[in-house]
């Protein structure tokens, strides 16, 4: 273990060096560098609005990007942030010295409403530009409106409610009637609902928020100076349009869940962080007298919908009796306070002071901050200047505060794309889990980081947590690339070793038989990874090793079976004696090579199911290879235990139909050996075809003769055409077998004749029965008594042969009889012959003088021509030239002699003094010589009609272009 511990740390120390050397030249690489090259931007980015008012700023709200502000006594100017360039300008037309108190903006921008201190209520609504009074408000200073997110549109508000500086809460509607600006009464509707009460009475209500759980359930969240209150209840399905009432009912005679903390500056604020638009707010922040009291929102709770409450205090530096907050604004992981003249965040995880904003006195006292919720940014306003901040990368920070707080499941949340923090944070995990003798968890955080294995594997090791280091190798070997293959290998070997040294532990522990199954599960699945396959298979070597050297041959069948290896796996069994498992496996996977490597261990131990395999792989077997096997196991087996190898044999030779002589000639041998009766029915039923007969006859017959099987031998000698040597040995064992042997050579009547004499000799001289030597005679026409009786000694009498003597002279009688007739029958043919030749010289033909050429078409008689019987008649040359081209070779030639002769005949005589009796004979002999050449060539060429006769038969398979001119046919049409 050391040494692979080594190895590993060898390559990992290169690898290091290398990212080392490229960091100090500026080259990127895998590692983290924790060092900024450029300033981040502040999480607050504050931005002064360019914007000098006219008068001072009394009320700034800002809402869906829509901004109003209240300036001086009688003017409100309204902005569209997406068009800051076209402000809109809006009097109130007060006359009296009523100033604005606060101003409300609904979540859509579309509802104002502006409170004064005469305890009236105006209204705006974004698409007019007449604010109306609300005349049933009249009389009450309005401190905070609850606006209605879920009925209320750019006409309507809904049903909202409203609190007052006496603690009285009103719910009321707000509506623009679409046929003129407003209808008569633009308040629908001002009712109380409820009145909230302190210790001393009622109180302001500071704030007011709504919320709609789930299942119609409603949360109502109101706080005085000291005091939150909340009330719950459902709201009846289709009845939201009526209001709020319901739920204040509930709590009529009773207080309602609140709430309450013992200092008080004065007046408290309530500010909510929604993530995203349209959605519920999921944490809330409490500005009082003792502290800002944080927690999340959570829907689910039946009667509080507050969760995770605590309190921060103020900072040190804030001194609520001289600088007290004036206003709050909360975001995701922080809340700002705003002071008269600074702006400080607190983060809502720790408590911690993290940014602090000091303006200038020349700006005035910061009035007001407020925070428009749906693009989540913040407003500051003095009474001439106003400021925006905007938020960017909250939580690129809170990662540590939460790996701080041991929330490292929230750490790595909010570091995910940040790497380098990510690390940082396993690695703390890590260590965490370490320390607190987690160490299965801490191996998986640490397989995770990038801090140096040998640290790593030494503090494991050190702790004698083996099960822990191998779950860290186990990660550390998941997470290498596939190019690292050398920390693969090492990795692989080593878990390995470290899994076969637990599974022996583990092994030898009844108590632990559990964990025993469990661990050997986990490296049985570890073996048969599909990512780890390439590694094992090219290290199966080293694998099998430390499987032996831990004598662990359970698992090493295991993996012979993952890595295919099945023939270590059969040998295996072989070794154990497990010959059916062998088998099992040779039978699943049906490798071909195994069969011949292991068939001849397991014939000898079970040969019939070794057969019976063979036999199922039917032909993927070649019988050929298994031969050996068959012949090591016959030579030792009994008789019954050959007849597997029979079978197997006759398997291939009637099944698979195998004509390889080897197989046939191995099925003789055991036929021989075992099975004679088989053998004859085997010789016949291959045949008696010599180029049919898939066995060797020459070592069949030294088979069969050696076993002294000679009817066989006599069948092979007939398959051979060795008849004379079949009828000898046939003799020897039956003569009517000798019969059968001595009538097969049909066409040689000698060697038929030959044989039956032998039969003769065999029956006269061996058998001395001279009535079944006569039978001879009657079986075969061939033999006569003269042939038989030299083989009959002298003192035979003669009545033996008395029959037979006679029917021999009947027989000659016959036959001479029978000569006769035939002599009689030819010389009457002869004569009819002679008849039809006289006959024919006598007929003739006659032509007419337009008959024409049956060839040329041309009139026949101006030229020699020949008449037919079947009434064609032809030129001399016209037939020559369309008989000469099918004639045989032999006939071509003779005919060109005849007219070479034909010719030299025709030449006059160049001697002009020759006698007249000599010349009168040679025209005499030259004319008789003349004429015997015309009549030869008359009965080539004349032979039969051209179009009548074979010639014409034989030639209709013939193509009409001759196949060597067609080339020179096929370009002349072109």
């Amino acid at each position: 273990m050391a040494s692979i511990l080594d190895e590993y740390e060898d390559s990992l120390y290169r690898s290091a060096s290398v990212q080392q050397s490229r960091a100090s030249v500026g080259i990127p690489h895998s590692g983290y560098v924790n060092a900024r090259l450029e300033k981040e931007t502040p999480i607050f980015n504050k931005q002064r609005i360019d914007f000098t008012p006219p008068e001072k700023i009394n009320s700034l709200v800002v809402s869906s990007n829509q901004l109003c502000m209240s300036l001086g006594k009688d003017t409100l100017l309204r902005i569209d942030l997406g068009k800051p360039d076209e402000p809109n300008q809006v009097e109130l037309g007060r006359k009296d010295e009523a100033k604005v108190y606060k101003m409300f903006l609904d979540h859509t921008g579309s509802h104002l409403l502006i409170a004064l201190n005469t305890s009236e209520c105006l209204y705006l609504n974004r698409s007019v530009q007449k604010v109306r009074a609300l005349s049933r408000w009249k009389g009450h200073l309005i401190e905070s409106v609850g606006w209605n997110k879920f009925l209320g549109s750019e006409t309507n508000t809904g049903p909202i409610l409203v609190g007052t500086a006496q603690g009285q809460i009103y719910e009321a509607e707000i509506s623009v009637s679409e046929g003129s600006l407003f209808s008569t009464n633009p308040d629908q509707y001002f009712r109380q609902v409820y009145t909230l009460e302190e210790e001393s009475g009622p109180a302001p209500v500071c704030c007011l928020e709504i919320e709609r759980g789930v299942e119609g359930k409603f949360f109502i969240i109101a706080t005085t100076r000291k005091r939150l209150f909340q009330f719950v209840g459902k709201v009846p399905e289709g009845t939201e349009q009526q209001g709020f009432s319901s739920i204040f009912a509930l709590h009529a005679d009773h207080l309602p869940s609140f709430r309450e903390f013992p200092a008080s500056f004065g007046f408290s604020e309530i500010a909510f962080y929604t993530p995203k638009l349209r959605s519920n707010p999921r944490s809330f922040a409490w500005m009082m007298g003792n502290g800002v009291l944080y927690g999340t929102l959570d829907y689910s709770r039946p009667d509080s919908i507050l969760s995770d409450e605590r309190v921060w205090v103020y900072p040190s530096d804030i001194d609520i009796t001289v600088n007290k907050p004036i206003s709050i604004v909360l975001t995701q992981f922080h809340f700002l306070l705003l002071l008269p003249d600074r702006v400080k965040a607190v983060c809502t995880l720790n408590g911690q002071v993290v940014f602090q904003d000091l303006f200038l006195e020349k700006f005035g006292l910061l009035t007001r901050m407020i925070k428009d919720p749906t693009v989540q940014q913040i407003w500051i306003h003095t009474e001439k200047v106003v400021f925006r901040y905007h938020v960017q990368r909250e939580s690129r920070d809170v990662w540590k505060m939460y790996m701080n707080m041991n929330k490292f499941d929230l750490a790595k949340e909010y570091c995910k794309d940040r790497p380098e923090c990510l690390d940082i944070v396993l690695a703390k995990e890590a260590e965490h889990c370490f320390q607190n003798k987690r160490y299965l968890d801490s191996a998986k955080c640490y397989a995770l980081t990038q801090n140096y294995f040998e640290e790593i594997a030494l503090k494991f090791i050190e702790a004698k947590q083996e099960e822990a280091l191998m779950e860290f190798l186990i990660k550390k070997l998941s997470n290498l690339k596939p190019s690292e293959k050398t920390q693969t290998t090492l990795l692989t070997t080593w878990l390995t070793e470290l899994y076969l040294n637990w599974l022996g532990i583990l092994e030898g522990d009844p108590s632990q038989r559990n964990l025993y199954l469990d661990t050997r599960e986990k490296f049985r699945t570890f073996l048969s990874s599909p990512k780890n396959k390439d590694c094992l298979f090219n290290n199966r070597a080293s694998i099998y090793e430390l499987l032996a050297s831990h004598g662990d041959t359970e698992h090493m069948v295991y993996f012979a079976v993952i890595m295919h290896d099945y023939e270590r796996v059969v040998a295996h069994h072989c070794q154990h004696d497990e010959y059916d498992e062998a088998l099992n496996v040779l039978s699943r996977h049906r490798d071909e090579k195994l069969f011949y490597k292991f068939s001849p261990v397991l014939i000898q131990h079970i040969p019939k199911k070794v057969v019976d395999a063979w036999i199922s792989m039917g032909s993927r077997l070649d019988a050929r290879n298994l031969i050996p096997a068959l012949v090591n196991y016959s030579q030792s087996a009994s008789t019954q235990q050959i007849n597997e190898a029979i079978r197997y044999m006759e398997f291939c030779v009637y099944q698979l139909e195998e004509t390889q002589q080897a197989i046939h000639n191995y099925l003789l041998s055991l036929y021989a050996l075992c099975r004679p009766d088989s053998l004859l029915s085997y010789l016949e039923q291959a045949g008696t075809n010599p180029n049919r007969i898939h066995y060797d006859l020459k070592y069949a017959l030294r088979l069969c003769a050696e076993h002294g099987h000679h009817h066989a031998c006599v069948h092979i000698y007939k398959v051979m055409e060795l008849y004379e040597e079949a009828v000898d040995l046939a003799l020897q064992v039956d003569v009517d077998l000798a019969k059968s042997c001595a009538d097969l050579p049909e066409d040689d009547e000698e060697l038929r004749k030959k044989l039956w004499l032998k039969i003769a000799r065999h029956v006269v001289q061996e058998e001395k029965d001279v009535k079944k030597a006569m039978a001879c005679l009657s079986s075969c026409a061939l033999l006569k008594i003269e042939d038989v009786l030299p083989f009959f000694p002298d003192f035979v009498t003669i009545d033996h042969f008395k029959e037979a003597i006679c029917n021999s002279l009947e027989d000659y009688n016959k036959h001479i009889e029978e000569l006769k007739r035939e002599m009689e029958e030819a010389t009457q043919s002869a004569k009819r012959i002679r008849e039809d030749i006289q006959e024919m010289r006598n007929k003739y033909g006659s032509v007419e003088p337009q008959e024409k050429c049956a060839a040329c078409d041309f009139p026949l008689l101006n030229r020699p021509f020949y008449l037919f019987l079947c009434g064609h008649m032809f030129h001399y040359d016209c037939l020559l030239q369309a008989v000469f081209p099918n004639l045989p070779a032999y006939k071509q030639a003779k005919l060109e002699d005849l007219q070479k002769k034909l010719a030299a005949t025709s030449q006059p005589s160049k001697s002009h003094h020759r006698p007249k009796d000599a010349d009168n004979i040679s025209l005499g002999k030259g004319q008789q010589s003349r004429e015997q050449i015309k009549a030869d060539i008359d009965d080539i060429v004349a032979a039969e009609c051209v179009y009548c006769g074979e010639l014409m038969i034989r030639s209709i398979d013939k193509p009409f272009i001759d196949p060597q001119k067609y080339e020179e046919e096929m370009q002349s049409w072109l």
